[in-house]
């Protein structure tokens, strides 16, 4: 009994215990309130887009997916990413993946209205050559790009075939490096006017072949023997422009390149290009100089040149822009009067399918032998065109290039109706009517 007795007043003691703690554990509870739980974590930002200059989406990521409302239009120059990831791969969607990966959206200075006027004029002109493949830019004379164009035509969203094979998607414009052919006479017909080494009038004894350290230098199109520079310009005479380019040293015209951006690997900051290929002026002989006067030799892509080209607008080299808000850098390089002397002898010299009744377009042919096997192939040529619209008061400069064309391979009968074409669109656009007769 005793013992029994005892345990009675440890099993209330028990109790009261458990029935304490239990009280301080719900006060405690109560007072604090319920724990917060982590919120679930926050899912990646959706990738950022991309505009053309007016708004228009041209990349846009939605619950889904990548998608490129324009279709097939600048496909090259925005790219295209992984599938599941979305990572980019090319163009525009690898060169700015990181931002876009944070969620930063672009607006770039393109024009859809004439990036599809650029794209219709070329796809039909490379289908008209049969030609591998095409570019053409519009830069207007700030320098900004409004049209980046490439054919064959590409479908973001279809079904992607070996890149090997097929380099549709590939923008030639940016990543494809070319000989600039007879196009570069006009940029060393203004180093000449620049420099007082020659004016347009200065003539020339221009044979329709010289040899320079056993190479023979050949003109295309007959002329007469003795040319002025703007005959040379007009004939297109490698003999010609070689010849009167012996006036000043190789090392001025190679600071004139310089000055051009030809030489720099990085001509638009942030995106990537094809490097120019040019050796320095020590290494160039008496016929790698010739050559480098008349558009041989050197390799840059069609973005060089059109910037360079553009330069003959008014004299200053402006840094081509893609995106809205990019300073561009500017240098004069030649004069205004040196500029204006170029575009008059290019638009009295332009090729007759260039040209448009009432207007004074400007503007200078290539025809480029392509380097196949370490030899000047005799079959595969690119055509060029690089010009201006209107030419005495340019707005926008134009570059054509066909690589490959069969059948006509010449710059006046390839790449000169695609300009044309566009040229027409652009003063259709600008609503400059046609000029009076005897201005």
């Amino acid at each position: 009994m005793t013992a029994g007795a005892n345990r009675v007043p440890l099993v209330f003691l028990g109790m009261g215990l458990y029935l304490a703690l239990l009280a301080l554990g719900v006060y405690a509870l109560v007072s604090r309130g319920p724990r917060p739980v982590p919120p679930p974590p926050s899912p990646p930002p959706l990738r950022g887009n991309l505009y053309a200059s007016d708004g228009t989406p041209l990349a846009v990521s939605l619950e889904g997916g990548r998608y490129y409302p324009l279709g097939k239009s600048a496909s090259q120059l925005l790219g295209f990413g992984e599938r599941a990831s979305g990572r980019g791969l090319e163009g525009l969607e690898r060169d700015l993946n990181a931002a876009l990966s944070e969620g930063r959206s672009f607006t770039l200075t393109l024009d859809p209205w004439i990036q599809a006027l650029a794209e219709r004029a070329l796809w039909k002109g490379l289908e008209r050559s049969r030609g591998a493949f095409a570019t053409l830019l519009v830069l207007d004379r700030k320098g900004r790009l409004l049209a980046v164009a490439n054919a064959p035509a590409f479908d973001p969203m279809g079904p992607r075939k070996d890149p090997e094979q097929d380099l549709s998607w590939r923008n030639h414009a940016f990543l494809v490096a070319l000989e600039p052919g007879s196009t570069m006479k006009a940029l060393t017909a203004a180093m000449l006017l620049e420099e007082g080494a020659a004016r347009l009038s200065t003539p020339v004894e221009a044979p329709m072949r010289r040899k320079v350290e056993g190479w023979v230098i050949r003109d295309a199109v007959p002329h007469p023997p003795r040319l002025t520079l703007a005959e040379v310009l007009k004939y297109s005479s490698n003999v010609g422009i070689s010849l009167l380019a012996e006036g000043i040293p190789k090392e001025t015209f190679y600071r004139y390149m310089e000055k051009l951006h030809l030489t720099d690997p990085r001509p638009l900051p942030g995106v990537r290009t094809a490097p120019p290929l040019i050796k320095p002026p020590e290494a160039w002989g008496r016929a790698s100089y010739a050559n480098h006067t008349f558009g041989q030799g050197f390799l840059i892509t069609p973005l060089h040149l059109a910037a360079a080209f553009a330069a003959l607008a008014d004299g200053v080299y402006r840094t081509p822009q893609l995106f809205q808000g990019q300073k561009a850098r500017e240098e004069r390089v030649f004069s205004a009067e040196t500029a204006r002397a170029v575009r008059q002898a290019l638009e009295e010299a332009l090729a007759p399918r260039a040209a448009l009744p009432g207007y004074p377009l400007a503007g200078k042919t290539g025809t480029a032998q392509v380097v196949v096997q370490g030899r000047y192939s005799q079959e595969v040529f690119t055509a060029w065109f690089a010009g201006f619209v209107p030419g005495d008061a340019p707005r926008y400069t134009v570059v054509v290039a066909v690589h490959h064309p069969k059948g006509e391979i010449h710059g006046s009968l390839v790449a000169a109706p695609i300009f044309r074409e566009v040229a027409a669109g652009l003063l259709a656009y600008a609503g400059l009517p046609p000029y009076a007769e005897g201005r």
